[in-house]
């Protein structure tokens, strides 16, 4: 199961990281704008989760995302897909994710039980896009 999972989010980063290309000037820097919103806007979540930052999703990406993750300083960070276990076990493929920035210094990969908006069990692959952005977004 373990390492099923991984394999999938692994799929998933691949997919992330063969995205086609974007103005990532306009993400840079929060808000990115349309067809982005504030997670927070729309879900009984904190407008910064420690280790997340504060979230943009375009509702249309949902579950999966790309979910923009910034700083306390509105500074892109890193960039977050949810992706369903239940769904990747089914043969779910997220393909051509979009990413917010082309550059990753580093990536985690974790199970999450649930949250709102992403309600069933998922993995978390956050992709930094940083050295120092983890830090920045821990707290």
């Amino acid at each position: 199961m373990f390492k099923s999972t991984l394999l999938s989010a692994a799929l998933v980063l691949g997919a992330a990281a063969c995205a086609t290309a974007h103005d990532e000037d306009a993400l840079r820097m929060a808000p990115p704008g349309d067809p982005y919103v504030q997670v927070s806007d729309v879900l009984p979540l904190p407008a910064f989760l420690p280790g997340l930052g504060t979230l943009f999703v375009n509702p249309e990406t949902l579950p999966a995302g790309p979910f923009l993750s910034y700083d306390h300083d509105g500074k892109l960070s890193a960039t977050i897909y949810m992706t369903p276990l239940e769904e990747l076990q089914n043969g779910t493929a997220y393909d051509d994710l979009a990413i917010g920035a082309h550059h990753v210094s580093s990536v985690d990969i974790y199970y999450n039980a649930g949250h709102p908006g992403v309600e069933k069990p998922h993995a978390h692959v956050v992709l930094f896009h940083d050295d120092e952005a983890k830090g920045r977004l821990a707290k």
